[in-house]
């Protein structure tokens, strides 16, 4: 009767069904066993040692099936896939005359066809295709949606956290479709720790998804974010975690982490001026805090930043990237390239705000702002700054992710780097370059496919063809 059930005989799974149902009959033989005492009388005492018996029994049953066990995940065959596209970009190069070998969930060789395959390797032809490491996506916020659907206010304070999170699902799903295997997500925007249920749900197989680095809430100097209420008696829900002071701020980043965080976000200037400019908020000694308590956990701390003080507070304390960098000066950007510290320009987000404002790019004379965001841009180049890859998507449509990569060439940037950026840039600076962001042996196969050369035109790496995450293949074409 064991075998009664949707399971094959002798599979993994009816083997486990076995050992629930072992386990169950020993506590149940246990149970009545240790209700009897010696001084009762010998027909009780024979119902005693029956059920004795037969916990011995069941004892040696489930010996039996854990050690079966064991050997039946053991005897799992591994699964090789070989993937032999045109060329391969290997997050650093392109080259020519490699294939790539998968085996579970690792890549296991990358290079020419100089090794022996296994027996019932799956084989892949990508003829007219380029490989490569899956894209990383710098600076996205899933809990978000384009703010010509509905303002960032209205999604703060008017969507429930259950709507939020469905969408974040769907963001998720097209994130991944459209090759970006990793996202650093950089705050939910008044989800609280949503984006660590997201992950994990992601990481369970639950639903289908890019790996995520989440900053959970980010946090911000009280009375400088908002969402902003017309009633200075009115306290509004904030899209972020408020802060004041050293005490505050040491309690929001040890919580954080707690929480789940992978990483810190503070706003290191914000538009709370007495005419809405931007204007720094934390002070240097309160950043320097914030790194030094993340970085004795293991974790970098991020800083939003547009003005040329807040910068230079932030670099100074030790920050790893800078988000946006609108206020960059050459010697801010000298700065950065000394202190190491990279540059997440967000260039779509910006030009998407302004399209939503009404500018027709192309037709229209060019806003202050866009022309103000390529010079900072180009100087940084020129500077030598580590730039990043990453679009502040959520303002922006998720999937729509190549937007920023495309900018990036518009204002100045060669292809070639603008993929290093979004592949082995990006994973070094994150901290995660042992594990992605290259095709290298060992390296998680996080690979895509498009077609043809996007280093020779940027626009290919819209052209999905293939998307494997984790040895797994999502999307084939």
């Amino acid at each position: 009767m064991y075998w009664q059930n949707n399971y094959e005989p002798g599979s993994i799974a009816s083997i486990v069904l076995l050992l629930r149902r072992s386990v169950q009959r020993f506590f149940q033989h246990w149970t009545i066993a240790s209700q009897f005492t010696q001084s009762e009388a010998k027909g009780r005492t024979l119902v005693r040692s029956y059920h004795y018996s037969a916990i011995m029994k069941t004892l040696f049953l489930l010996f039996s099936l854990s050690f079966v066990t064991t050997i039946s995940i053991a005897q799992q065959p591994d699964k090789y896939i070989l993937l032999k596209p045109d060329r391969v970009f290997d997050g650093e190069t392109m080259q020519s005359g490699w294939v790539v070998l998968v085996k579970n969930n690792k890549i296991e060789q990358a290079g020419a066809m100089i090794f022996k395959l296994s027996a019932g390797t799956e084989i892949i032809e990508l003829k007219g295709m380029t490989l490569l490491p899956g894209l990383i996506e710098g600076h996205s916020h899933l809990f978000l949606h384009p703010y010509n659907e509905t303002s960032w206010d209205d999604q703060v304070l008017k969507e429930s956290r259950a709507e939020r999170t469905a969408r974040a699902v769907n963001h998720a799903k097209a994130t991944l479709m459209a090759g970006f295997t990793t996202v650093r997500d950089l705050g939910t925007e008044g989800a609280m720790y949503d984006d660590v249920g997201l992950k994990k749900a992601i990481e369970k197989g639950v639903i289908p998804g890019p790996r995520m680095i989440v900053a959970t809430r980010a946090i911000v100097v009280k009375g400088t974010y908002g969402p902003k209420s017309p009633s200075p008696d009115v306290e509004l829900p904030q899209g972020a975690e408020e802060v004041a002071g050293l005490e505050e701020l040491s309690k929001a980043v040890r919580s954080q982490i707690g929480h789940g965080a992978d990483l810190v976000k503070v706003y290191a200037d914000y538009r709370y001026g007495p005419n809405g400019e931007a204007q720094p908020t934390f002070s240097q000694l309160e950043l320097q805090s914030a790194v030094d308590i993340a970085s004795g956990s293991g974790r970098k701390v991020v800083a939003h930043a547009s003005t040329t003080e807040g910068m230079k507070r932030a670099i100074n304390a030790g920050i790893s990237t800078i988000e946006h960098g609108d206020g960059g000066t050459e010697d801010v950007f000298k700065l950065m390239k000394e202190k190491n510290v990279a540059l997440c320009p967000t260039l779509a987000a910006g030009a998407a705000i302004q399209q939503y404002r009404g500018w027709k790019k192309g037709i229209d004379p060019e806003p202050q702002s866009i022309t103000n965001k390529k010079k900072s841009f180009q100087l940084a180049l020129q500077t030598g700054v580590t730039i990043c890859m990453g679009g502040d998507v959520g303002v922006f449509s998720h999937g729509d992710n190549a937007r920023e990569m495309e900018l990036m060439v518009e204002y100045g940037m060669k292809p070639i780097d603008v993929l290093r950026s979004a592949t082995s840039i990006n994973a070094d600076v994150f901290g995660y370059g042992e594990k992605i962001g290259r095709i290298k042996k060992d390296l998680f196969a996080d690979l895509i496919a498009v077609e043809a050369d996007p280093s020779i035109d940027i626009k290919n790496i819209r052209k999905i063809k293939l998307v494997m995450k984790d040895g797994v293949i999502f999307k084939k074409e």
